[in-house]
């Protein structure tokens, strides 16, 4: 058996189904992302297997054990929030070791549990400040140490980056990424970015209208998207109908095709391009959006919006819009997919 094995889980709120009929497996050790649109029901689920919200139906087990009647706090499961949910008239020991004093842990075990923790997540030096005398990221840290502390079977991140800045968060997301990986810790988190669970996770669950609609490595599901919604949430991927599909490629398909903004190429003179290129196509720039290092612009061909991704090598090359260009299609990325 898994270490983690969710059977045929269902959760209402009224007449409102969050989710229905949710199954998978996770083996420990397993860092897996529950990624999706807000709404989708990931942090209902999240909750449901910490035993914060009761489910209607299905089963949850961990490591052999039946845990779907348990209280949360016979799960052996830590959580971490986005809210970070500290005592704020506790310092930063006192946060980390209330688990432990809540487990009767005598005082030299706590002390020494505690300190493992805080060097674990260089929080020395911080011992006796409280939680409004941190910043963001610290107190968050302060939370994952909490959580960390009493040696869970699970480790469960509900957002826990989302109301940091971006460069907080990147060294932040890493850090967790390192000590997770250390400690072998199974871990679930949820978060809405597609980047974040790209670089954070073993495996991704993408979730929609309370539905898995694709779990697989990040590179399955951004190479391979089950269907549309997947090739449409996960790579900013081109979907072209049937009969344009048809004229621009000649492929005869009843599906809907994909392809990705950086399989489309911007023709360039005496450059020379390999097998399963396209005749080049014209087209018009409508817009761009410039991404660091690479300009997404959008170009209109054959009636038809695409997205197409160049490397921002120099301002110099910047296309405007109105410029006309020859687009050339890489045929061996552009696969079908179903509604």
């Amino acid at each position: 058996m898994s270490y983690v094995t969710a059977n045929n889980l269902t959760k209402c709120f009224g007449d409102n189904t969050v989710f229905e009929d949710i199954g998978f497996t996770i083996e420990q050790g397993e860092f897996v992302t529950l990624l999706g649109p807000s709404g989708c029901g990931k942090s209902t689920l999240l909750r449901s297997i910490a035993g914060l919200n009761s489910i209607d139906s299905g089963e949850i087990w961990v490591q052999g054990e039946n845990i779907t009647r348990h209280s949360p706090q016979k799960r052996g499961i830590g959580m971490v929030f986005q809210s970070y949910a500290l005592f704020p008239n506790m310092t930063v020991e006192g946060n980390i070791a209330f688990g432990l004093k809540m487990k009767k842990l005598c005082g030299d075990e706590i002390k020494r549990e505690v300190k493992r923790v805080i060097e674990l997540v260089d929080l020395e030096g911080k011992e006796k400040h409280y939680p409004h005398q941190l910043s963001g990221g610290q107190r968050q840290r302060v939370a994952l140490a909490r959580a960390l502390v009493v040696k869970p079977r699970i480790l469960l991140l509900d957002e826990p980056l989302s109301a940091l800045d971006a460069k907080i968060r990147k060294h932040l997301r890493q850090q967790i990424r390192d000590i997770q990986k250390e400690m072998n810790l199974t871990t679930i988190f949820v978060t809405h970015d597609q980047e974040e669970a790209m670089i954070m996770s073993d495996r991704i669950f993408l979730m929609n209208r309370g539905k898995i609609i694709q779990a697989d490595t990040p590179e399955e599901i951004y190479l391979h998207p089950a269907n549309e919604f997947v090739a449409s949430f996960m790579g900013h991927y081109n979907l072209i109908e049937s009969q344009l599909a048809k004229r621009l490629f000649n492929i005869d398909t009843q599906c809907t095709l994909a392809i990705r903004p950086e399989s489309i190429y911007v023709k360039e003179q005496g450059r020379k391009y390999g097998q399963g290129i396209s005749a080049p196509y014209g087209g018009t720039i409508i817009g761009h959006q410039l991404l660091g290092n690479v300009i997404r612009y959008q170009v209109r061909i054959a009636q038809c919006e695409l997205e197409v991704d160049l490397l921002n090598r120099t301002s110099e090359r910047l296309l405007t819009n109105g410029s006309q260009l020859e687009l050339l299609f890489n045929l061996n990325e552009i696969q079908p997919v179903r509604a």
